[in-house]
């Protein structure tokens, strides 16, 4: 199956700079994290929200970045997301963050999430019309 990617435009604010002058490593996860709960309501409909009323949550296994450029105060970039494959219990969203001004990566990775039953904290099998929905 096929998936949809979507892309966030962000602006680096001055509280996402550390002490050499460029974004912190832990703010790049906040504007992967802050896109993908913006696109999942925006473009496929289905809201954090909408997840949880089910019972259902998201929660993150793995986390991998590659940083290749920094951001500095004032960039604008775009984050791409994806669902790059899903699984019985959970799914991958591969993402990239490219500066705007230069059109270059300043990293990319993905995130391995499990689904979660919201009542026991325990990973539980995507509903299948849940699977449908994300596909193209």
């Amino acid at each position: 199956m096929s998936y949809a990617t979507f892309e966030t435009e962000h602006r680096v604010r001055p509280d996402d700079i550390d002490m050499f002058r460029h974004v912190h490593n832990s703010r790049y996860f906040d504007y992967v994290l802050a896109a993908r709960y913006e696109q999942m309501d925006r473009y496929y409909g289905m809201s954090m929200e909408k997840f949880m009323e089910r019972g259902f949550g998201w929660v993150v296994r793995t986390a991998h970045v590659d940083y290749k450029r920094a951001l500095t105060m004032g960039d604008y970039f775009t984050v791409k997301t994806g669902i790059e494959t899903i699984n019985d219990k959970g799914c991958r969203v591969a993402f990239t963050l490219t500066n705007k001004a230069t059109g270059k990566v300043c990293c990319d990775g993905y995130f391995d999430y499990v689904m979660i039953d919201m009542q026991t904290g325990r990973g539980v099998k995507i509903p299948e019309d849940i699977v449908e929905h994300y596909g193209i």
